[in-house]
């Protein structure tokens, strides 16, 4: 089978959690022995993550220069896939043995220039803030900011996936074999100007929309969205809340989910899905085996089939 599995921000660093380089590589060893699973069951398999912290840090940290000097988003984007697909090759080669070919691939995303996204930015990325703290480090390098949960973080524009420049050769690792671990962070946004020629963008492109556009166009039999919450919930947070154990790609139609929420990753199970006929599972990171199995986690096929829930 071959699968693409899209590691949520938790992989290297989770919610509260000081941005060092050691608490990085402990979690990557951990998110590596997840997939390692995968490889020795035999499946094909290609690796996404988010970026969202690292490239915030790494924004706040250019900050600190004259604004001339600070490096833009889709620089820093490109920093953080090698960074991070560092961290994640080397626990890989750790787990499975270094005669096991795995490759991080720097990977182009083009985006529309007319985007309305980059008229409305909703993307966060860096770290959490009080509020107070949040409006006065935004006002300091006009930045947006929204609500994250119980506090603040710098949101940016979150254009629409509309190709990965480097699908083929990603199509050339898998198929020979290559663990590949690629489209980090959604990819690094880029738009082409007239002349056809590409540039970098300032905007985070949703790793979730693409690790579905990346998992369709490889022909995937499987899209795993591996975060820290072991099912999409109904109601979340409420007394009523329900964990979903299975349901068809429509039936999510029916409920409505916040982009802070499940919603960018309902989205691109949906279509996914509705693209291949495969299958994608939402659930925690430590259980992308079990995932594929359908014993764990939320599980979407294709059609309108009914909610079924967990007990």
């Amino acid at each position: 089978m071959r699968i693409v599995a899209a590691l949520g921000g938790n992989a290297l660093l989770r919610r509260g959690e000081p941005p060092t380089a050691a608490n990085q590589r402990s979690n990557a060893a951990i998110a590596a022995q997840a997939l390692a699973e995968l490889v020795r069951a035999g499946h094909q398999l290609v690796v996404s993550h988010g970026n969202g912290p690292q490239v915030g840090l790494l924004a706040l940290q250019g900050a600190a220069y004259r604004a001339d000097e600070a490096y833009p988003l889709d620089v820093l984007g490109a920093e953080t896939e090698g960074m991070i697909g560092y961290l994640i090759e080397q626990e890989l080669g750790n787990q499975l043995g270094w005669d096991r070919p795995v490759a991080t691939l720097l990977t182009q995303v083009r985006v529309d220039a007319a985007d309305p996204a980059f008229d409305a930015p909703t993307k966060p990325v860096g770290p959490v803030y009080a509020q107070q703290e949040a409006e006065r480090i935004a006002a300091a390098n006009q930045w947006a900011i929204a609500a994250d949960g119980a506090g603040y973080r710098r949101v940016v524009a979150s254009p629409v996936p509309q190709r990965i420049l480097e699908i083929g050769v990603i199509e050339l690792l898998t198929r020979e074999g290559v663990i590949t671990i690629c489209a980090g962070g959604g990819g690094i946004p880029v738009i082409a100007r007239p002349d056809g020629h590409l540039e970098g963008v300032e905007a985070v492109v949703d790793k979730d929309a693409t690790s579905a556009l990346l998992a369709r166009d490889l022909g995937a039999d499987a899209l795993l969205l591996l975060t820290d919450v072991d099912a999409v919930q109904t109601d979340w947070g409420k007394p009523t809340a329900r964990r979903i154990r299975r349901a068809g790609s429509d039936t999510f139609d029916t409920i409505g989910f916040s982009a802070g929420s499940m919603g960018p990753k309902v989205r691109a199970s949906q279509a996914f899905v509705r693209d291949t006929g495969g299958f994608a599972a939402i659930g925690r990171l430590q259980d992308a085996g079990a995932l594929i199995e359908a014993t764990v986690g939320t599980r979407i096929d294709a059609g309108d089939g009914a909610f079924d829930y967990y007990d």
